[in-house]
């Protein structure tokens, strides 16, 4: 597995369990809070190099958990699922063969936040996830790892974080670092990184502009990778497939009540690539596509 994505997928499922711990330091000693989230994207059709067109249509739900044990330890479980549906217009010309159908990827992960006082925060976060085709072996789609992170809050309106991962991925350890940041520029602007479950994922960057209590805009990139186990049974059994893309989108939130809201996405996915390899990970083949359109719409709420 490629560092790039090794880092993708772990920053996919544990930067969705950073935001809650940013949550869980503001609750009562005792509180439990549980929330959940869905989120529906359509990848429209584009053209790969080498010839063919697809698209991909994605749904995503989540449920979480926190608890703040003390009034410097809390603790958080959660449950994901997401589902994609590739549509291939024909066969490929770069796999010679339509490479694979639907995806499942069902996650589970686990934050353990420590803040001794109010400048400094840290983070542990183990996850365990499958990525597979319909067909595929889930025992050969594990995979496991964690991160762990150290936020410090510089100012009222600064916090900046290090961390660093180590991922267990389909025959491989990887380890690597990454950057957080909360900046709230001025009263109306922040620069972070896009938390929220959604298509876009949260490896990345978004500035965004609050125009009043409900309303929020922002725009911003991510870097998207993830490998997938293949069917058993399909034309390359028991491979692995992988999707790579950066999407630079446009959101528009708004706030239902005080604890709901919904986030519509507009972008594109661009340096989009798709790639098969065998079942130890050797490379078999790879393809570029153009950019593709993205439209998206996620609801969140605390219950």
């Amino acid at each position: 597995m490629s560092r790039r994505s090794c880092l993708v997928a772990m920053l996919a499922a544990g930067f969705a369990l950073i935001d809650q711990s940013a949550l869980a330091q503001r609750l009562p000693v005792g509180a439990t809070v549980p929330s959940g989230g869905v989120a529906a994207y359509r990848q429209f059709e584009t053209g790969l190099d080498r010839g063919g067109d697809f698209s991909v249509t994605g749904l995503q739900a989540s449920v979480d958990v926190l608890h703040q044990f003390t009034a410097q330890f809390a603790a958080g479980v959660s449950l994901r699922y997401g589902y994609e549906d590739w549509s291939f217009d024909g066969a490929p010309v770069a796999f010679n063969d339509v490479p694979w159908g639907n995806v499942h990827r069902p996650s589970v992960g686990l934050v353990l936040t420590y803040a001794p006082d109010d400048t400094w925060r840290f983070l542990a976060v183990p996850t365990v996830q499958w990525a597979y085709e319909s067909g595929a072996s889930t025992g050969d789609a594990l995979t496991a790892g964690g991160i762990v992170a150290a936020t410090r809050k510089f100012s009222p309106t600064l916090t900046l974080g290090i961390g660093a991962g180590v991922f267990d991925d389909l025959e491989k350890t990887q380890a690597f670092p990454f950057v957080l940041i909360d900046w709230q520029i001025s009263e109306r602007v922040r620069l972070g990184n896009p938390f929220r479950a959604g298509p876009a994922g949260g490896a990345g960057l978004e500035l965004a502009y609050a125009a009043s209590d409900a309303w929020e805009f922002a725009a911003g990139g991510t870097w998207r990778s993830y490998r997938f186990r293949l069917d058993r049974d399909g034309p390359y059994p028991g491979g692995i497939g992988e999707s790579r893309g950066i999407p630079l989108f446009l959101r528009t939130s708004y706030a239902l009540t005080r604890d709901a809201r919904l986030d519509f996405l507009a972008g594109a996915v661009v340096g989009g690539k798709l790639k098969l390899s065998d079942p130890d990970g050797n490379d078999l083949a790879e393809d570029d596509y153009g950019a593709a359109p993205l439209l998206g719409i996620t609801l969140r709420t605390r219950f």
